[in-house]
């Protein structure tokens, strides 16, 4: 199949996205971003998109894995940032938390140069497959770097 098949076949099924994507998020401005994402994403990997099968529910399966990442990581953030206010307003003052900030950081910087720039792109919010096409590296590679990394910054920061 040729880009330009491949791309208005895309586009043909793109406005049925849309309820979908609305179902999903419950939000017009969000469901809209979703659907871009996903069109994104069925560009980026038209590769993996097999001759004959059934486009919408590739492009629905696309779009229902963006928002439940989407969903999930929401969750992690919001959950760092109740106990980094838990422990503001409780117990911890802010000059330990600075400390603790300082001694991550230097944790980080002091990583060995192979894990370091993996796990500081991780640490950004990039995700594996961006850090492993920005690095030039297998996915897998990635994967472990950044494992051995956070595995290496638990040692130094356990008290």
């Amino acid at each position: 199949m040729s880009i330009t098949e491949f791309n208005s076949l895309v586009l043909n099924h793109s406005e049925s996205l849309k309820p979908f994507a609305i179902s999903l998020t419950r939000d017009h401005e969000e469901a809209k971003d979703l659907c871009q994402e996903t069109l994104y994403k069925a560009f980026a990997y038209r590769e993996k998109y097999e001759q004959g099968t059934n486009i919408k529910a590739w492009l629905y399966t696309i779009m229902r894995n963006i928002f439940i990442n989407s969903y999930r990581r929401n969750i992690r953030k919001k959950a760092v940032l109740d106990t980094i206010s838990y422990s503001q307003s409780s117990y911890v003052s802010s000059s330990d938390i600075s400390i603790k900030l300082k001694e991550i950081d230097a944790a980080i910087h002091s990583l060995p140069s192979i894990f370091k720039t993996a796990c500081i792109l991780y640490l950004q919010g990039y995700k594996y497959h961006e850090i492993a096409f920005a690095l030039n590296e297998p996915l897998g590679t990635i994967k472990s770097r950044i494992h051995f990394a956070k595995k290496n910054l638990q040692k130094q920061l356990d008290r």
